[in-house]
């Protein structure tokens, strides 16, 4: 797992996570394995881990994802993954 120094929240003058992102890693199959993204309130890139990993569940509970990563800001952030990934990805809100 990529994660930054000080894990997830604003510890030591880190940006906090606003966005986790489950999306199919590039070039898989449909049926391929998920990743999870974090991402700033400016979309910029905190980590990236499994989508399997215990964190996932512990961030996502309670939250109903955005089916769907589009729109610009999305685009540059997630510019690696297909139009087709980014549309099928589940975006959660993390609270700050």
């Amino acid at each position: 797992m990529s994660m930054p120094p000080g894990g997830y929240g604003s510890v030591g003058g880190q940006v906090p996570a606003r966005w986790l992102v489950l999306i199919a890693q590039g070039g898989e199959q449909d049926d391929g394995p998920m990743v999870a993204r974090l991402f700033d309130p400016d979309r910029r890139e905190l980590a990236q881990f499994d989508a399997t990993a215990e964190e996932v569940v512990v961030m996502t509970t309670g939250l109903v994802p955005e089916h769907g990563a589009v729109g610009p800001d999305w685009e540059r952030a997630l510019g690696q993954h297909s139009p087709e990934e980014r549309r099928q990805a589940q975006v959660y809100t993390l609270d700050i």
